[in-house]
């Protein structure tokens, strides 16, 4: 049955919004949570950072990530405000990162651009899906969730062309805070309106939850193991490429492909019908965890482009088809589940690196925090794998229920 196009003007404000949204997403995560990644082997060469203590800048990052998603969550802000101050929060602090020399203002800079990301993250989200979900246009979503990749994408191109115009590391944290700001103007304007707080749009579980305790912890440890595998090579994969290959336009190019392939990921997956919702979470999730594992399995230049592509390619789309299960298993108020996924995720996130940290040693090997890493996104591939509740009351509903 066909369904009736929207008019021109309805198609050219979605447009505006899944543009506004992508470059919004393109400051918080590509800058403001990973511009860290390809700049830090840069970081080494001119600050003599260990890996270590790019363990513990790389977790200051996540813990505020996970404080600004708490705050958020609690906090009665609309979208609006919420993301104009976030940009130019990030756009300011990683600014600062080039201006200062000292690890602990390294730490609390970091942990504040956590924080604004986060926030901008959130409530992009509710900003646009509320504006773009009556077109229903899927594309239009992944556009604006491809702002992650396209971010990781450009932060990854613009620290390798500096890196072969022999710019150092402040200077890189100089102009990727710029370029921020430029692009925090240049969707400025388009956000306006208001909408409801996310705080607001959640509500107590329904009753039928008690049942679904046992599934929903499952899906929560999924996620956890999902922060935890994926992001040891998105804080060290130009790292690990730098120790196996020597040539930077062959090590630097490990990132922008990362970002490359989440950016294009996500707009296929929001494409996807959701029957098949959960074998994608599963196939997706085993395959980041052999990604994860390819720098041990095929040392040099083959497994770490290999990894980046396996990585890039899927930690997305599990997020996405996370979000769609836990919305299934919780019809009437997905928000509580939904919280405590993104909490996990989050934990999982800080947990990552400063595993790096503890096992890295003198050498700086990352050997043993991959295997780890690939075992528990294993496991998470399990646990969403376990057969769910047989009574629709006590479990997931069933495809009936969801295309209801």
């Amino acid at each position: 049955m066909a369904a009736m196009n929207p008019d021109p003007a309805k198609k050219e404000l979605g447009a505006g919004v899944a543009v506004a949204g992508l470059l919004a997403l393109a400051v918080a995560i590509g800058v403001g949570r990973f511009a860290f990644t390809p700049v830090l082997p840069m970081m080494q060469e001119d600050f003599g950072v260990s890996v270590a203590a790019g363990g513990w800048l790389a977790s200051a990052n996540y813990a505020g990530y996970l404080l600004g998603a708490l705050s958020a969550m609690t906090l009665r802000v609309q979208p609006v405000p919420a993301i104009r101050c976030g940009l130019l929060a990030i756009g300011f602090t990683t600014l600062a990162m080039g201006l200062e020399t000292h690890f602990v203002s390294w730490l609390l800079l970091r942990a504040l651009a956590g924080v604004a990301s986060a926030w901008v993250l959130i409530h992009v989200s509710a900003w646009s899906l509320e504006r773009l979900a009556p077109l229903r246009r899927p594309l239009l979503s992944g556009i604006v969730f491809a702002g992650v990749g396209a971010g990781i994408a450009f932060a990854g191109v613009v620290c390798m062309v500096l890196m072969h115009a022999a710019a150092g590391a402040a200077t890189a944290w100089v102009v990727l805070g710029l370029l921020s700001l430029v692009l925090a103007a240049a969707s400025w304007s388009s956000f306006r309106g208001e909408g409801p707080a996310p705080s607001q749009a959640g509500g107590r579980a329904p009753q039928g939850a008690q049942g679904r305790r046992g599934e929903a912890a499952r899906l929560v440890f999924s996620y956890f193991a999902l922060g935890y595998g994926y992001i040891i090579p998105a804080t060290f994969l130009p790292v690990m490429a730098r120790q196996a290959i020597q040539d930077p336009a062959v090590f630097g190019w490990s990132w922008p492909l990362f970002g490359l392939m989440a950016a294009v990921s996500t707009v296929v997956a929001a494409s996807l019908p959701e029957s098949g919702n959960r074998r994608l979470w599963i196939v997706s999730q085993l395959f980041m965890a052999l990604g994860v594992a390819l720098p041990l399995l095929l040392p040099g230049s083959p497994g770490i482009l290999l990894s980046a592509i396996a990585v890039g390619g899927t930690f997305m789309v599990i997020t996405m088809a996370g979000l769609r299960e836990a919305r299934a298993a919780e019809v009437a108020s997905p928000t509580g589940l939904m919280a405590a996924m993104t909490a996990a995720f989050a934990l999982g996130q800080i947990a990552g690196p400063v595993s790096v940290s503890v096992t890295a040693g003198a050498h700086g090997s990352f050997s043993g925090s991959l295997v780890a890493a690939s075992l528990m996104l294993a496991a998470g591939a399990c646990a969403v794998a376990w057969p769910r509740a047989a009574s629709p009351a006590a479990g997931f509903p069933t495809e009936e229920r969801r295309a209801h």
